[in-house]
């Protein structure tokens, strides 16, 4: 018989897994909630309440945990990118997880209502940021619109690239 390695990401929450869960299956295609362990009476918890789980999130499985909050506290230190393909679906993601109490951070970071952090980032500013050549004015300008916004706006970034390439063109 052979083993499969499988790699999945394990969230700790105060008490609220499976209302997280629900929230981020709601959010995201591709996406369910799985097995969730409940206490039963000879468990430490609340006989039904939710002890741990799993859920998927656009393809990708999470694990999660009721671990109370002394443990459950998420950090910027660890976060999720979201890459997406043009301006509404970055609109819908951000607007999404910064509902119900969702706290707006800059450069397209932002925290879900749970506290977890996330990137909402639209591949055209990977390619702007990234155009060294003809012009690596344009990709300083993009990557200067970009440290200036919250969300980011795609039609600013490309404003500011294209503005770099003309400066640079009448001088």
């Amino acid at each position: 018989m052979t083993l499969s390695t499988t790699i999945s990401p394990c969230l700790w929450f105060d008490d609220d897994l499976e209302e997280a869960a629900e929230f981020y299956t709601a959010i995201f295609p591709n996406s369910s909630i799985g097995h969730l362990t409940r206490y039963t009476d000879a468990g430490p918890g609340e006989p039904g309440a939710v002890m741990a789980g799993e859920f998927t999130i656009d393809g990708l499985t999470f694990r999660g945990i009721n671990g109370g909050p002394e443990h459950a506290a998420f950090t910027e230190s660890i976060s999720f990118s979201v890459t997406c393909a043009d301006q509404a679906e970055v609109d819908r993601y951000w607007s999404g997880l910064t509902a119900d109490g969702g706290e707006e951070s800059v450069c397209g970071w932002l925290k879900d209502r749970f506290g977890l952090s996330w990137q909402i980032v639209p591949q055209r500013l990977y390619e702007l940021v990234s155009d060294p050549d003809p012009d690596p004015a344009r990709a300083q300008a993009a990557t200067r619109a970009m440290l200036s916004q919250r969300k980011i706006v795609i039609a600013e970034l490309e404003a500011a690239a294209d503005s770099a390439s003309t400066e640079g063109r009448i001088a």
